[in-house]
């Protein structure tokens, strides 16, 4: 029956990627607990009613949140897994070939470390690869998990080598963060909020991400799951994929998508869009405010005026030099009181000849060239 259901999704989501979550719920939430309901089940799969009431009661647990469920499933009954992902490959295969484009993405939930992953992983492919080749039908998959755990959250880097998209389950892991148990925090959880009373939380943390604590956990394992695999889908799925303050910090830490509840789609594609228009904006003005931030670091560095540094700064985003160009000054005119200054003969190395009066051709002038050397100095007649 899983296989029409998929077929369905497939049909609908043509062309876009559908991730299916496996088994999550600890089984005791699939058998009936009350007499009517167990007599029917027995005669349903034909064992006697003894025998299935025995099974229901084996299945109880005290904590079954932190309990058999999840992963933790398939590595006990593997066949769970194995039945699942063959319904999920057959679909795809038979909308494959009505011209359905269908992109199917295989989660695994609940996961603590990267071996245990693996073995679900190998098992998984097996599978799938098994029914690709018997169908004869091209189709490209994928298979990721989800990051709900702490001890997931630090192993990031690990389990992205195995894992090809990360998907944070932020119910669960804001109640193993927090040590809150979401349907039993109701009865104190008021008196956090309130900040009259306590005001530790500035909202309620299972509708409201709590982006100080949880939060950090989530973007160290972005960060982290991205250093091992630079090319890792990563997203949300729970109750905070619809809140506003929840999706644009999913923007800010790099998630690549946000899953909600029907209800609170429209919440969340608002949220994501205001998200991406913010974001845009501080960015076209981050040059801006990083120059002026820049110009004055400068100008302290220097010792330097700001209001200096800052004309340095405009200067040289013009293209123009910051030095100062010489001045061309206009050359000298002398006045008429004072001559301009006589130029000097260079001093010829020959001897110098004496030079006679016009007056009187044979009479010396009365001095020499050179009226400093006394040995030369005439003797008038």
């Amino acid at each position: 029956f899983q296989t029409k259901d998929f077929e369905g999704i497939f049909k609908a989501m043509d062309g876009l990627p559908v991730t299916i979550r496996l088994i999550d719920p600890p089984l005791h939430e699939f058998v009936p607990h009350d007499e009517k309901g167990q007599k029917g089940l027995a005669q349903a799969v034909g064992v006697t009613f003894e025998k299935v009431a025995l099974r229901v009661d084996q299945l109880h647990e005290a904590n079954p949140m932190l309990g058999h469920r999840g992963c933790r499933l398939t590595i006990t009954y593997p066949e769970i897994l194995d039945m699942q992902v063959t319904a999920i490959i057959n679909a795809a295969c038979n909308m494959t070939k009505k011209g359905v484009k269908v992109l199917p993405e295989i989660m695994i939930p609940l996961v603590i470390d990267a071996k245990e992953l693996k073995i679900l992983e190998v098992r998984a492919r097996g599978v799938a690869d098994a029914i690709i080749a018997k169908t004869g039908v091209s189709l490209s998959y994928l298979v990721g998990t989800m990051i709900e755990v702490p001890r997931a959250a630090l192993l990031a880097d690990e389990i992205a080598g195995v894992a090809e998209f990360f998907s944070f389950g932020t119910n669960d892991l804001t109640q193993m963060t927090l040590g809150m148990s979401r349907d039993d925090a109701g009865k104190f959880l008021p008196d956090y909020v309130d900040e009259k009373k306590a005001g530790i939380f500035k909202a309620d943390p299972f509708q409201s991400l709590d982006q100080s604590g949880v939060g950090m956990l989530v973007k160290m394992a972005i960060e982290k799951g991205r250093s091992a695999r630079s090319k890792l889908k990563v997203g949300i799925c729970g109750e905070h994929g619809g809140d506003l303050s929840s999706v644009k910090f999913c923007h800010r830490v790099g998630m690549d998508y946000v899953s909600s509840s029907a209800f609170r789609v429209p919440v969340s594609r608002l949220a994501a869009a205001q998200a991406v228009i913010e974001d845009a904006a501080a960015k076209k003005a981050s040059p801006k405010a990083s120059g002026k931030t820049s110009v004055a670091s400068a100008a302290t560095k220097r010792g330097r005026p700001a209001a200096k540094a800052k004309a340095k700064a405009k200067a040289k985003a013009k293209g123009l030099s910051s030095r100062r160009k010489p001045r061309l000054r206009p050359p000298r005119r002398h006045s008429r009181r004072q001559a301009p200054p006589k130029r000097q003969r260079p001093l010829s190395p020959r001897p110098q000849k004496k030079l006679l009066s016009r007056k009187h051709p044979h009479r010396p002038r009365g001095r020499w060239e050179d009226p400093k050397d006394p040995a030369r100095r005439p003797k008038h007649c």
